[in-house]
């Protein structure tokens, strides 16, 4: 079963929505039959490449125009619900950047195997340690923590290498009508949207690998002779 993942790393919810899913893979026994592919999600490409020098309090402000009350009761809420999660948001030290590049190392971390631990590391870099993840030795630095070679990672990623596979994903979710992350498609069958109570995803995996089994229309006598491993009936 595949499950692929729209997501921006200047997204907190996507970073909650990533926990949440993760729990509710502990809660099921065939989590281990479960592909994840993440896909690259873009919530404001106009931003430089070298980060804001505002904070991201300031840039809600400023750049959305969003009131300053909603603003600090967002990175509150944000704040308790990252906790429960188990994550340490720090807003205050979050710096707003382009995040094409991030996502560029995300599909090279994804073709080493390394998707997973790529997409944590960046979370983590953005929302808890304050560190610009545009910045190509962020970057080089974040794939020898996860096991990547840096020396290798960092000449990737000052070439134009893989920027038509992350507009491949932008471009998909726009024909899928994905307006928003975190955004999970299940099998092509389910969609779940935003950071959804484990549960949510408990049920809707669960749901999706029983409709996934083989399951057969029975045709014939019932009380046709048949052996099984407690002997034969007849």
């Amino acid at each position: 079963m595949k499950i692929e993942i729209w997501s921006d790393v200047m997204c907190p919810f996507c970073y909650i929505g990533k926990k949440h899913f993760e729990s509710a893979l502990e809660q099921i026994d065939f989590g281990d039959e479960i592909e994840v592919e993440w896909k690259s999600f873009q919530l404001d490409p106009t931003l430089p490449m070298d980060g804001e020098t505002t904070t991201t309090r300031d840039y809600l402000l400023q750049k959305k125009g969003m009131p300053a009350q909603q603003v600090d009761g967002m990175m509150m809420q944000l704040k308790q619900s990252g906790a429960q999660a188990g994550i340490d948001f720090q807003m205050d030290r979050a710096i707003p950047v382009n995040t094409f590049r991030a996502h560029r190392f995300i599909h090279y971390a994804q073709n080493e195997g390394k998707g997973n631990e790529a997409e944590e590391a960046l979370f983590k870099a953005h929302f808890t340690d304050g560190k610009n993840v545009g910045d190509i030795n962020v970057l080089a630095d974040l794939a020898a923590e996860i096991g990547l070679n840096k020396d290798e990672a960092k000449a990737f990623l000052e070439t134009d290498d893989l920027s038509m596979e992350v507009k491949a994903d932008i471009h998909e979710a726009q024909r899928l009508g994905i307006s928003g992350v975190p955004f999970f498609v299940v099998d092509r069958k389910y969609g779940v949207s935003g950071a959804q109570p484990v549960q949510v995803f408990v049920e809707t995996l669960k749901q999706a690998y029983q409709e996934a089994q083989p399951k057969f229309k029975m045709k014939g006598d019932e009380e046709a002779g048949a052996c099984g491993p407690e002997g034969c009936e007849i």
